[in-house]
């Protein structure tokens, strides 16, 4: 939740912490959404392209969402020789990504949640059916997100938030494998991140936490699941 604008706002206040990651440049078949650059954000190809990769030995590929995204673990492997290399994206290519590369370098992983641990336990306490309740928030949110971008919105674009919202829940379950979880309910939707310049709210809490991680230090905000917590 927010991976974007918290890279964004870190660059923009901490630029000595951020000019030392280099960013992991994934490919992806989709099309660039309002405002994303070829090369900055993804390389974006065709999924026949993509889909072409899986015979490289160099490439991991992985669905995600309906969508093809690619790893070029050679070039990964060109940056980390170079220096600290930073990966933002999907929990299941990040996994993946760990699994691969995890034997060579020192990995720090985090994962940005649109629950708190408190708040898991609470609706558990109340009989709430988590992958519902998730996803209803997710709906809400990619809705509001996709609106503020494209004003009307096409069918596609309904049908691409109802596949990303039902995908929450499974991609939540991910986190325990994370070092870190941060809670942040400002997501890319949120106008917490640069409506008043500075990051107001959980948009700030979520930056410091960050901004302590990179510089090796464990905040207050971070926290550690257990697997068992989703379920």
């Amino acid at each position: 939740m927010g991976k974007g604008p918290l890279h964004s706002a870190f660059s923009k206040f901490y630029p000595e912490l951020a000019a030392s990651l280099r960013k992991l440049v994934l490919y992806n078949c989709r099309s660039p959404r309002p405002g994303e650059i070829d090369g900055k954000d993804y390389w974006f190809r065709s999924r026949e392209e993509i889909e072409a990769f899986r015979k490289k030995a160099n490439f991991v590929v992985l669905d995600v969402r309906g969508d093809l995204q690619a790893a070029d673990l050679a070039d990964a492997g060109r940056s980390l020789a170079a220096g600290d290399l930073f990966f933002e994206g999907n929990p299941f290519v990040g996994r993946k990504l760990q699994e691969t590369l995890g034997a060579k370098v020192n990995l720090l992983s985090f994962f940005l949640s649109p629950l708190s641990r408190e708040e898991i336990l609470f609706l558990k306490s109340r009989n709430v059916a988590l992958p519902d309740f998730l996803t209803d928030v997710m709906r809400r949110k990619l809705l509001r997100r996709t609106q503020r971008q494209k004003g009307i919105l096409s069918l596609k674009d309904l049908e691409n938030i109802e596949r990303r919202a039902a995908s929450a829940y499974s991609e939540l379950k991910e986190a325990w494998h994370s070092d870190h979880i941060i809670p942040n309910h400002d997501g890319e939707d949120s106008e917490n991140w640069d409506a008043f310049y500075y990051p107001v709210s959980d948009a700030r809490k979520t930056l410091l936490a960050f901004a302590d991680l990179i510089a090796g230090k464990v905040p207050a905000l971070a926290e550690k699941w257990e697997e068992e917590l989703i379920t």
